[in-house]
């Protein structure tokens, strides 16, 4: 039997912080693959996510990854299709479908 995904339900067997840290990994391989993406946008977003975002979902009083990932999903979004990543869309769309 296939595994059962319900975010409406039980949000069981998703792991949004996961789904989040996936679209932050994308959204640091676009700025290594091309660093003009990283506007000042992206660095005072970047500024809010602890450098160890796989082990600690939140820096001090800031919100936590997966907030602030859902809170900017549009923007993310623009990024990737500005810069032709769909690489990144994919884990975005994963992440809003599922956790946003």
């Amino acid at each position: 039997m296939a595994e059962v995904r319900d975010r409406y339900i039980t949000f069981e067997n998703i792991d949004c912080y996961e789904n989040a840290a996936l679209v932050l990994d994308a959204m640091n391989e676009l700025f290594d693959l091309v660093p003009g993406s990283k506007n000042e946008l992206w660095v005072q977003f970047m500024e809010k996510i602890p450098e160890n975002y796989r082990e600690v979902w939140s820096k001090g009083e800031e919100k936590d990854t997966l907030y602030l990932v859902c809170a900017n999903v549009f923007y993310i979004h623009d990024l990737f299709d500005e810069h032709d990543f769909p690489k990144g869309t994919e884990v975005l769309d994963q992440v809003e479908l599922e956790c946003c």
